[in-house]
């Protein structure tokens, strides 16, 4: 786990980044996806779109205004991302490092 922390239209927003906020980011990464490749399903993914916005909001301090949802998924979406970038080096890192020490 990791807090971030996101300056959204000068309001302060911090969230700890769990396993369950990395399960919704990519949820709504994969919904962003399918209604992309499919504008027809946009209505059908639309109140799923909403709902996990809510769920990612409801972990951030202080609650976000409605105004600054966008904006403030965006920087969440980034941080997951970054933070999934991160685990990837080190894990390719490590097994390197350990075949080197065999030799």
């Amino acid at each position: 786990m990791s807090s971030k922390e996101f300056d959204v239209n000068g309001t302060d927003y911090k969230i700890v980044i769990t396993e369950q906020v990395i399960g919704h980011v990519n949820n709504l990464k994969n919904l962003y996806n399918a209604a992309y490749e499919d504008p027809e399903s946009f209505e059908d993914v639309s109140s799923e779109i909403s709902t996990t916005i809510n769920e990612i909001a409801s972990t951030v301090e202080p609650e976000p205004e409605d105004s600054d949802l966008d904006g403030l998924i965006q920087e969440i979406i980034k941080a997951v991302d970054n933070k999934a970038e991160e685990i990837k080096k080190e894990l390719e890192g490590k097994p390197a490092k350990k075949s080197k020490s065999k030799k």
